[in-house]
C-alpha cells in the first residue's frame, strides 16, 4: 500500500508528487500514457499536430459534445467531429507541450462576485481562498517550475512577495521595438510574459534553444517547465516515487462511505486489470476527466457517483473565453525594425497586454475583462503555406502556388493576438456521462456541454477591437480577429468547485472531498472561476497548496 496514490502526472500531480516525495512518502503516480524524454521529441508537425502520437485515438477513447444547433441540443461523438479533448496524454501531460504563457490570477479573481454581483444566468460564487494564501505557492511555483519574466508594476499586475523573476526574460524579437512603441502611442502599457521557459541553465536542465517551435512540441533541453521535467523527474530522484505508466484508471473502489480503498487499474498495453492500494488518493486527470472518474466511481455508498452528494460533480465546467487575431507585416511597408530582424526565427515576442483586465467604460459600462498575448503565428510549415490559397475564389495550384508560398514565407511574417478572459460557469456547460457510448475499457464515455455565455463574447469582441488597433498602429496589413462562445479544448477547470458548503460544493478549501476524507482533487477542476488568464501557473501553485495539506494530513495518520 502506497502513501499517497496519483492519478495524473501532469501540472497538479507533478506538484504533489513532488512535495510528498521530498517530504520521505511512498507515492505512486498512475499516468495513462507512456513516458517521452526529451530524446524522444521531436519537431514533426505531422506527428504532433495532426495525428495521434501524444493521444488516444478517437475511436478508441472519445467525448461526446452537446452543441446548440438551431436551438436544439445535438450530440455527436469526437470521433465523427474531430474535435479532440485529450490534451497530451504522456508523462508531464500538456505541461509538455504549452507555450509556457503564464500569468498569476488578481486578487478580485478571488472575490468576483463581490466585487461585480450576480450576473443573469451565470453561477459566480467567490473562492473560500484569498490571493494572499496563495501567493507564497504562486513564488514557490514560479522558482520550483521556472518561469523567467522581468517584472513591472502594473494597476492590474498583482503584488509580489519577491522582487523580480529569477531568471531574466527569454530573448526576444525585434519586433518589440516596434509593438512597443505602438502600444504607447496608443497609451497602452506592453507588459514583458511571464514565461515557464528557462533563459538560463537551471539544475539539470538547460537553458532554451529558441527552436521556432515550442507551443505543441515538447522540449529537447529540459528549458520548458514541465510537470515531467520540473516535478516528476526530481520527484523519482528520491527514490520514492513509483511511476505507473500505461496505467488507465477506470474507477476508485469504495469499501466504505468515508474512504477510497483501491484504484481500479487497467495495463493499457496488456489488458490486464489490477488493484492499487493507498491511504490516500489525488486525482488529478484533467478536469472534464476528473468528473467522468468520480461519476465511473458510483457505488452503493455514492449511487450519484464519488463524493457527489452535492449533484455538483462535473456541473459549471469553464474554459477559456476569448478570442483571436492576426495582421501581417510586410517587407515593403515595415516600420521601425529591419526585415532580417523580423525574420530571425526562434526568438519570442514575449509580450501581454493587461489594461483591459478590468474594464471601466463610460460608454460600453463596467465588468470584467481579459488579458492579451501577443506571439507570432504558429510556425508549423504545413499549417502556413496551406493558408491564403486562393486566388477569386478559386484555389491556387502547380507553380502558381509554389510561387503564392514562398512569397508568403519570404516577404512577410504575421503577428497575432490571442484574448484571454472569464468563461462565466453556467447550467449549460458541464459534463456528465453518456451511458449509450463506452470507450474500448468499456466505460462510459464523458459527455460534454460546452455552450458559453452571451457575457464572455461581448468581453472578447471589446477587446479585440482594441487589439486590432495595436496591429493597426504597427503598420499591419490583412487585419482580422474572431471571437467565438466556443471554447479552446486546452484550457479545462471547474467541474468539481471548492467551497466551504458541502451543499453546493463537491470539495473543501483544501481541495478534499467534503464526502470521502481520503479523496482529493488537484487539478484546475476545484476552480469556481477561471478568471482572465490561462489557468495553468494557479493549477500548479494551488497543487503545492494542496499537497502541504496532504503531509499534515500524513503527519496525524503516522
Amino acid at each position: 500500500m502506497y502513501d499517497v496514490v496519483i492519478i495524473g502526472s501532469g501540472a497538479s500531480g507533478g506538484a504533489v508528487a513532488y512535495t510528498l516525495c521530498k517530504a520521505g512518502y511512498k507515492v505512486a503516480v498512475l499516468e495513462k500514457g507512456r513516458l517521452l524524454n526529451r530524446k524522444d521529441f521531436s519537431k514533426d508537425e505531422l506527428a504532433y499536430c495532426r495525428r495521434d502520437l501524444i493521444t488516444p485515438n478517437l475511436f478508441d477513447e472519445y467525448h461526446t459534445i452537446d452543441e446548440k444547433i438551431e436551438g436544439k441540443w445535438v450530440s455527436k461523438p469526437t470521433y465523427v467531429s474531430g474535435w479532440s479533448f485529450w490534451n497530451g496524454n504522456v508523462v508531464g501531460g500538456s505541461s509538455n507541450f504549452m507555450s509556457g504563457m503564464l500569468h498569476r490570477l488578481h486578487p478580485d479573481d478571488f472575490r468576483l462576485k463581490s466585487k461585480y454581483g450576480d450576473i443573469e444566468g451565470a453561477n459566480i460564487v467567490d473562492w473560500p481562498i484569498s490571493y494572499e494564501e496563495l501567493e507564497p505557492y504562486y513564488a514557490l511555483s514560479e522558482e520550483l517550475v521556472g518561469i523567467s519574466g522581468h517584472y513591472q508594476a502594473h494597476p492590474f499586475e498583482p503584488k509580489r512577495s519577491t522582487p523580480n523573476f529569477s531568471q531574466p526574460p527569454t530573448k526576444e524579437n525585434a519586433v518589440v521595438k516596434l509593438l512597443d512603441k505602438s502600444c504607447r502611442a496608443l497609451s497602452i502599457t506592453p507588459l514583458v510574459t511571464p514565461r515557464a521557459v528557462l533563459s538560463q541553465n537551471k539544475a539539470g536542465r538547460d537553458a532554451c534553444y529558441y527552436s521556432n517551435l515550442c507551443g505543441s512540441y515538447g522540449c529537447s533541453s529540459g528549458a520548458k517547465g514541465s510537470s515531467r521535467e520540473a516535478l516528476i523527474q526530481p520527484a523519482l530522484a528520491t527514490g520514492n516515487l513509483t511511476l505507473i505508466t500505461n496505467a488507465h484508471v477506470k474507477s476508485l473502489h469504495s469499501e466504505a462511505k468515508d474512504s477510497v480503498k483501491y484504484a481500479v487499474v487497467i495495463d493499457t498495453i496488456t489488458g490486464k486489470e489490477k488493484h492499487i492500494e493507498g491511504k490516500i488518493f489525488v486525482v488529478a486527470a484533467q478536469a472534464h476527466e476528473s468528473a467522468r472518474l468520480l461519476l465511473n466511481s458510483h457505488n452503493k455508498y455514492h449511487p450519484s457517483g464519488l463524493g457527489n452528494s452535492s449533484g455538483e460533480v462535473g456541473k459549471n465546467l469553464i474554459f477559456s473565453g476569448g478570442g483571436s487575431g492576426q495582421g501581417e507585416l510586410h517587407k515593403a511597408d515595415l516600420k521601425e525594425i529591419k526585415f532580417d530582424e523580423l525574420m530571425t526565427t526562434g526568438l519570442f515576442v514575449n509580450r501581454s497586454v493587461l489594461d483591459w483586465y478590468f474594464i471601466d467604460d463610460w460608454w460600453d459600462g463596467k465588468f470584467k475583462g481579459g488579458s492579451v498575448e501577443f506571439m507570432f503565428e504558429h510556425q508549423n510549415l504545413i499549417n502556413r503555406a496551406r493558408k491564403d490559397n486562393e486566388v477569386d475564389g478559386k484555389l491556387v495550384w502547380g507553380k502558381a502556388l509554389g510561387g503564392h508560398v514562398k512569397e508568403r514565407l519570404q516577404t512577410q511574417k504575421s503577428i497575432r493576438f490571442e484574448i484571454f478572459n472569464d468563461w462565466l460557469p453556467h447550467d449549460d456547460c458541464f459534463v456528465s456521462l453518456d451511458e449509450k457510448h463506452k470507450d474500448k475499457y468499456g466505460m462510459p464515455v464523458g459527455k460534454l456541454r460546452v455552450e458559453g455565455h452571451p457575457q464572455d463574447v461581448k468581453v472578447g469582441e471589446y477587446i479585440a477591437t482594441k487589439c486590432e488597433k495595436i496591429l493597426e498602429e504597427m503598420g499591419a496589413k490583412n487585419i482580422y480577429s474572431g471571437v467565438s462562445s466556443s471554447p479552446p479544448s486546452n484550457l479545462i477547470a471547474g467541474g468539481c468547485r471548492f467551497g466551504n458548503d458541502p451543499k453546493t460544493s463537491v470539495l473543501n478549501k483544501y481541495c478534499q472531498s467534503h464526502d470521502v476524507s481520503n479523496l482529493f482533487i488537484a487539478d484546475g477542476s476545484f476552480m469556481p472561476t477561471g478568471g482572465s488568464v490561462a489557468y495553468t501557473w494557479t493549477i500548479y501553485a494551488n497543487a503545492f497548496r494542496v499537497a502541504d495539506h496532504i503531509v499534515g494530513v500524513l503527519k496525524k495518520l503516522t
